[in-house]
């Protein structure tokens, strides 16, 4: 999830976790061993629209229950619930439900307003004060996004807490869910979000949790025209980035090599993209035993990695040694 405060709608990028071609923190693998693109750095893929955190991300499932243990209470002997004005009810120690529906404290200098204005409007079906809380939780789940995942992760459920029918709120929580490595809980909030939304930006991000819960074949049925036609350049590399990664997984090789040299690996461009598609390429290149060809492709990556999103100076160094 990018972070939203005062810089508008962006792409959001790696979680740096694992190998390098999983779509970014999301996160799209290259190659062996993880999924998301090629397989051995940190590079993910990106979406390529604003991420709805930094719009937010709730919780991973439901919403407070109002159980603390046993069977439901009733009436104001649920804590728990919150009433009909979405404020939770109080009494007694907070429970489980109610410390996620609470969420992390935010910084009085968080507002509504750092939120993107389209992210805005798709909270605008909400109550005004419900939907500032919203907001903010959302605003934080950007902000915290890449720097700390686990808790950017809290900012969103506390977020879909209070708004678990908004597909901004659903999506937001999916990429906080992705860039935490919990794979089924990401794709089931953003088969959630998709439900809600009709988007396919998350695309790279849902078929690169198929690949860490170790379903490939899965992946592959996202590498289709109609899913393409919605993604933009970027989201369109960052899929193929993690179709790649799949038929790697399955060991296609061959035909992992082929898709990836079907994208745009000699652009000058020099967005975060193009550094992840050329490490899943070096990193495939290795695992087919073409060396020379890897080491070559890998200093094309650090000519591009000036955001540090991959482990090229390490491999470099291991394979010149």
């Amino acid at each position: 999830m990018a972070d939203h405060r005062n810089s508008g709608p962006q792409g959001r990028g790696s979680n740096n976790r694992g190998n390098s071609n999983r779509p970014n923190s999301g996160k799209p693998t290259s190659g062996g061993g993880k999924p998301s693109g090629s397989g051995g750095g940190k590079p993910g893929p990106k979406s390529g629209r604003p991420t709805s955190a930094g719009r937010g991300r709730p919780d991973s499932g439901s919403r407070p229950s109002g159980r603390s243990g046993g069977a439901p209470r009733r009436g104001n002997d649920r804590p728990d619930r919150p009433d009909r004005a979405g404020r939770p009810q109080t009494g007694g120690d907070r429970t489980d439900a109610q410390k996620v529906y609470d969420g992390p404290p935010i910084p009085d200098d968080v507002s509504a307003k750092d939120l993107d204005k389209f992210a805005r409007q798709e909270l605008q079906g909400l109550p005004d004060k419900l939907a500032e809380k919203v907001a903010r939780h959302l605003v934080m789940a950007g902000v915290l996004l890449h720097e700390d995942p686990e808790l950017a992760h809290k900012h969103a459920l506390a977020a879909r807490a209070r708004a678990m029918r908004v597909g901004l709120v659903r999506e937001a929580t999916g990429e906080t869910a992705y860039a935490c490595g919990n794979w089924a809980e990401a794709l089931a909030e953003f088969r959630a979000a998709k439900r809600m939304t009709g988007r396919h930006s998350y695309a790279p991000m849902m078929a690169d949790a198929e690949r860490a819960l170790k379903r490939p074949e899965k992946a592959l049925e996202y590498d289709r025209p109609d899913i393409r036609a919605h993604l933009d350049e970027a989201g369109n590399t960052e899929l193929s980035i993690v179709i790649a990664g799949a038929r790697r997984d399955l060991g296609h090789l061959d035909a992992a090599l082929q898709i990836l040299e079907s994208e745009p690996l000699t652009t000058k461009g020099r967005a975060d993209w193009v550094t992840r598609l050329r490490y899943a390429y070096a990193d495939t290149l290795l695992a087919a035993g073409r060396t020379d060809e890897a080491i070559t492709w890998f200093h094309r990556v650090a000519g591009t990695d000036a955001n540090n999103l991959t482990d090229v100076e390490e491999r470099l160094t291991q394979l010149e040694s």
